[in-house]
């Protein structure tokens, strides 16, 4: 018998009823198939509000994913944070060692730097700027060229400011701070727990709600651990009457270096930069580990749940898409040191479009902060004049120092 050929009725309708079908009422896998999306974003909201007992990092898509990877991080890794996603350097301005930084928190306290600095910083990179500026105009013009094809520069120099471990806030050191980062997740939460209570109230849907609730919950749990807080600030603390003085930079080239001064009160953050996985026994408990698996399972049961609601899923797509956003704004946006842990309080700052006019001027205002600075911004080593008279700083300052015991003792 021939084959035949099956045919349809032609209708370039068929597939705008579809779309219109999907979009008026979006299948019950949709929902299960976002949460599997965004792990990577659950995980640096995490690392942010981390350390506190109330972690508030909206229920969202992505916390399936995470929550499977975070069972391979605590079991087989035996950490929990993420490492740290700025590159950057911390010396230690005693014996002028310098580390690769694995912080999380270092990290983000570099990247944000431009956000916390401070007016007066923020001006003198400005005039540092300007300064370039106006001398290649003046180089331009006296080679003959338009000042008009000169270009305002974008980076100019070395900016180093000082800072100071604040002992009038000892109450956040080491402690998550509650900023505007902190409420949004409060914030979100009861407005996530609204939306899903709208088809509970009017077409008795009560499923949409549940999956809304334990969602949160597990939320809640995953960041309620001890252990994040153990992670995230790795360290030593520094002991009453010793002084540390530490600079963060993003390296040779860089616009700026901070320099943080803890006298007594701080934390020790040559420590701190090696990470929590650099350590030879990171000892995470054996309950949190337990607690991280278990929590994956019910993760996954939640995913399997979620899958049987076929009615009314855009309620639940909008409160797992409210999530994300608060997660991405999380994961992304600044915030000062406090919010760290870090309480800084501003010394002073100097500035110029010459690198090494920056270092000496800093090593006459604070000894031996510019002879760190030396091996980081100029790794091939400095010019013979300009070590003799970096040396001469310094032998000014020893003998102002004896002077100074003399006068004293």
């Amino acid at each position: 018998m021939a084959p035949t050929l099956l045919t349809r009725a032609f209708d370039l309708n068929a597939v705008s009823a579809s779309f219109r079908g999907t979009w008026s009422s979006p299948s019950n896998y949709a929902f299960t198939i976002l949460l599997l999306v965004g792990g990577d974003v659950v995980s640096m909201a995490l690392a942010q509000l981390a350390g506190g007992r109330l972690t508030p990092v909206a229920f969202s898509f992505g916390w399936v994913s995470y929550a499977t990877n975070a069972i391979n991080s605590a079991v087989g890794e035996n950490k929990l944070m993420r490492p740290a996603d700025t590159p950057c350097t911390v010396i230690n301005v005693d014996n002028k060692q310098s580390r690769g930084n694995g912080s999380w928190v270092l990290g983000r306290v570099m990247r944000d730097f431009e956000y916390w600095m401070g007016p007066v910083v923020r001006n003198k990179v400005a005039e540092v700027k300007k300064m370039k500026y106006q001398y290649d105009v003046d180089q331009a013009r006296k080679h003959g060229e338009s000042p008009d094809t000169v270009e305002y520069p974008a980076h100019a120099g070395l900016v180093v400011s000082f800072w100071k471990f604040d002992p009038e806030k000892k109450d956040k050191l080491q402690k998550p701070g509650r900023d505007l980062l902190f409420w949004s997740g409060i914030i979100i939460a009861i407005l996530q727990l609204g939306i899903a209570a709208i088809p509970f109230g009017v077409n008795g849907n009560w499923g949409i709600f549940l999956v809304t609730a334990a969602g949160m919950i597990l939320c809640f749990i995953t960041g309620f651990w001890k252990q994040w807080g153990r992670e995230k600030w790795a360290c030593r603390q520094l002991p009453a009457g010793k002084k540390r003085t530490f600079i963060l930079t993003r390296g040779n080239g860089a616009q700026h270096a901070i320099v943080i001064e803890g006298d007594g009160f701080g934390l020790n953050l040559e420590d701190l930069c090696t990470g929590f996985d650099n350590l030879d026994e990171p000892a995470i408990p054996v309950s949190t580990r337990f607690a991280m698996v278990i929590l994956g399972v019910l993760w996954v049961a939640l995913l399997i749940t979620s899958s049987a609601l076929t009615d009314q899923s855009w309620y639940l797509i909008a409160v797992g898409l409210i999530g994300m956003l608060q997660n991405i704004f999380v994961a992304g946006w600044s915030r000062t040191p406090d919010a760290f842990g870090l309480p800084l309080k501003f010394q002073a700052v100097i500035g110029g479009p010459k690198v090494f006019t920056v270092i000496t001027e800093s090593e006459k205002v604070y000894p031996k902060v510019g002879r760190a600075l030396v091996g980081t911004f100029f790794p091939g080593g400095i010019y013979p004049k300009e070590e003799e008279e970096l040396a001469a700083i310094e032998a000014e300052a020893k003998e102002k120092k004896n002077s100074d015991k003399i006068a004293t003792g």
